[in-house]
């Protein structure tokens, strides 16, 4: 079966920190740019951070800037995204996705319905 399979979030206090995974089974993701995207109830769904499909080229959005890194492993077919010194207003469902955009900073910025989606991760970030 072709799928985009995310594990880890949780629940976590201000200030701890979290890591999320991205795999796929029926395919591979080295050929793809991801991206980690979030959705907060009653808003739209917004790109985090995404990586090229050799990770050398990363897009953050400025809210998360030096918190947030995206790594990937292609040997191990993952993609992380390593969430530190997280803020209530991290809380959302996050999802990883997987295309060929034409900048990773496209990718984040204009979020399109992409060849594929995980099947989201909650974060919630609270006391």
């Amino acid at each position: 079966q072709v799928q985009v399979v995310q594990s880890g979030g949780g629940l976590v206090q201000p200030g701890g920190s979290l890591r999320l995974s991205c795999t796929s089974s029926g395919f591979t993701l080295d050929h793809y740019a991801v991206g980690w995207f979030r959705q907060a109830p009653g808003k739209s769904r917004e790109g985090v951070a995404c990586i090229s499909h050799s990770g050398e080229d990363t897009y953050y959005t400025d809210s998360v800037k030096g918190r947030f890194t995206i790594s990937r492993d292609n040997a191990k077919n993952t993609v992380y995204l390593q969430m530190n010194s997280l803020k209530p207003e991290d809380t959302a469902v996050y999802y990883c996705g997987a295309d060929h955009p034409p900048t990773v900073q496209k990718m984040c910025v204009y979020v399109m319905p992409y060849d594929y989606w995980g099947q989201g991760s909650q974060v919630t970030v609270s006391s």
